[in-house]
């Protein structure tokens, strides 16, 4: 079983841990102990503070409870854009006509943006693959929701999530070797590292004016808004709750960006509360839902089918809700795992 909670500062060494198997293109995590010792820091302060942070950075890992070890994490950031500039790739339109010679042409540009400054940004979600069975992926990516739907005054209204874009078993990506190379002079992977510690050199490098993408090769044209072939099943589980493309691409790999409304995103708007009781024999229910503990700084979240509804009361075991930190008439939040309009997958 995995049990989602927030990260602590005993987890240093597992996150290291995770850190190294996370690979090129995952900026949010990599094998670098300043970057790790960062992240414990700034996840311990968000869950500790009893007021919101602006820019908050509520990191959680998934443990897998049998072999008591950290086998992935999530995180969601407040804030983007706030301390450090966030920067995106806006695809516009721009229509080149002429009347008199009978021309008519729509051509696609880049133009770098600062538009979701401000914005709460869903990052960090990595699960080891021989952990990706089950529903563990849909757990770990969802339980987020449960925890935003009980804490709104917490995040923004608008909520972003940065796809990984393409790139090649070497770890090279089209889109930079197309386009970035030539104002950073940098191959990708340092690039992408050093825009964890420093976004300065982006603002300093980057084209100010517009880029007509069909000028790019057409290797370079082909991957603007694709997304990782690993990163696929996360774009399409953020799809069925309700996150769609904005348009926007991450200016490294040109990986599309996917916004929702925090109260259009399904595990948000139907979740529920119930109130707990605890009893030996329960009737399991069909489909699998995740529960958590609807705490801050000890949240606990989990998918199960070991729970049974009767009214307004949630019926589980004693392991259950010690495992959630539940007692007998505590409230629980709850919700669906899976959209029942779209495919279990």
């Amino acid at each position: 079983m995995l049990l989602i909670r927030p990260i602590t500062a005993s987890d240093r060494q597992g996150l290291a841990e995770l850190a190294k198997q996370t690979g090129t293109g995952f900026t949010s995590m990599q094998d670098d102990p300043k970057r790790i010792d960062q992240m414990i820091e700034d996840g311990c302060a968000a869950f500790e503070s009893d007021t919101p942070l602006e820019d908050g950075y509520y990191l959680f890992v998934a443990e897998d409870l049998e072999q008591q070890t950290l086998v992935g994490t999530c995180a969601v950031q407040a804030g983007v854009g706030l301390q450090d500039p966030f920067y995106s790739y806006h695809l516009d339109t721009t229509v080149h006509a002429s009347r008199e010679l009978d021309v008519y042409n729509k051509v696609q540009t880049l133009s770098l943006s600062n538009f979701h400054t401000g914005c709460t940004e869903l990052c960090t979600l990595f699960l080891l693959p021989e952990s990706r069975i089950s529903y563990n992926g849909h757990l770990l990516s969802k339980s987020r929701f449960l925890f935003m739907g009980q804490n709104q005054e917490r995040f923004d209204s608008t909520v972003i999530a940065e796809m990984r874009g393409f790139s090649d078993e070497e770890g090279s990506s089209p889109f930079w070797e197309g386009l970035g190379r030539h104002f950073f002079n940098l191959d990708f992977a340092i690039a992408d590292k050093l825009s964890m510690h420093d976004k300065v050199f982006i603002a300093e490098l980057m084209p100010k004016n517009p880029i007509y993408t069909n000028l790019l090769p057409e290797e370079v044209q082909e991957v603007i808004g694709h997304t990782h072939p690993h990163t696929l099943p996360a774009r399409k589980l953020l799809e069925s709750e309700g996150f769609r493309f904005n348009h926007y691409v991450d200016i490294f790999d040109a990986g599309p960006m996917l916004e929702s409304q925090v109260r259009d995103i399904r595990a948000v708007r139907e979740q529920r509360l119930a109130t707990v009781k605890i009893a030996k024999d329960i009737t399991a229910s069909e489909v699998p839902y995740l529960v958590s503990n609807g705490h801050v700084k000890h949240f606990r979240a989990l998918a199960t089918k070991a729970i049974q509804f009767e009214g307004n009361t949630i019926i589980m075991d004693t392991q259950l809700a010690d495992t959630l930190k539940l007692k007998e008439g505590d409230s629980a939040p709850f919700v669906p795992l899976f959209n029942a309009l779209a495919e279990q997958e």
